[in-house]
């Protein structure tokens, strides 16, 4: 198989990616994956020092990029970020949506203000993005948008208590479905990635407890967490040419816990 034929199918020269929580260990990861295939990538982040680092990355693998500010669970913020993006290259050809939060709180304990603030950014600041994003992409009659959602929206945390992160995955994985139907039409494809246990600063202090790391090896297959830059490969894939009649599908990378 000739490395022009892979370039060809898997390259994304000449697009254009924005990364939303593109300064999180996640998003960070296939952010630089998609730069490597070839595209340029706008990072925005609510950190934005955070996004400020990734996309100097970016510019050292010889590719365009800006940073930028971004708060999801303010829809205004939003769609004044896609401006800026296509202000900057014309056009947005790939959308990652990785901007999450968790917390574990046990449910009958929950505020409101931990209930809303888990959901009004894991679920309603993706599809702020998508919305955002969606309108430019109808325009151009082609796009691909990935989700991040997690295994977490397809089985349940043994004593995690983090009811509202079940739920507001859940809520990305179903989204991302009737988001994909209703844009067919407009040759733009959705689809999620579902991610297991990660070794990220948002889940790295449950994965080290004792307890819970002995029976994360005692449960999964692969007896392990998986690194951010395993997402790489995958976000490429959905991004490129390869996955030209995949939408609406979530695909779970959790190194085989939701098959035991």
């Amino acid at each position: 198989m000739s490395s022009n034929f892979l370039e060809n199918i898997f390259g994304l020269k000449n697009k254009v990616a924005l990364v939303v929580g593109g300064g999180g260990e996640l998003g960070k990861a296939m952010a630089l994956g998609i730069a490597k295939a070839g595209a340029d990538v706008a990072i925005a982040d609510i950190k934005v020092q955070a996004a400020n680092a990734v996309s100097k990355e970016i510019t050292a693998l010889g590719r365009e990029s800006i940073a930028l500010e971004v708060d999801v669970t303010n829809s205004k913020i939003v769609d004044n970020m896609v401006e800026k993006v296509i202000a900057k290259f014309e056009k947005i050809d790939i959308l990652v949506n990785s901007a999450g939060i968790s917390n574990h709180v046990p449910a009958h304990e929950m505020s409101d203000e931990d209930w809303e603030s888990v959901v009004k950014i894991n679920l309603n600041g993706t599809f702020f993005c998508c919305r955002a994003v969606g309108k430019y992409m109808v325009k151009q009659q082609k796009g691909s948008i990935i989700n991040i959602a997690s295994m977490s929206g397809s089985i349940t945390n043994k004593d995690s208590f983090n009811a509202s992160y079940c739920a507001s995955k859940g809520g990305v994985k179903m989204l991302s479905k009737q988001l994909a139907e209703q844009w067919a039409r407009y040759n733009i494809r959705i689809n999620s990635i579902s991610p297991g246990y990660m070794r990220t600063e948002l889940a790295i202090h449950y994965i080290d407890d004792p307890k819970n790391k002995k029976w994360i090896e005692m449960v999964s297959p692969m007896k392990r967490a998986g690194m951010p830059d395993e997402l790489m490969g995958l976000a490429i894939y959905l991004a490129s040419d390869a996955s030209s009649f995949v939408t609406g599908e979530d695909v779970i990378i959790d190194g085989g816990w939701t098959i035991v």
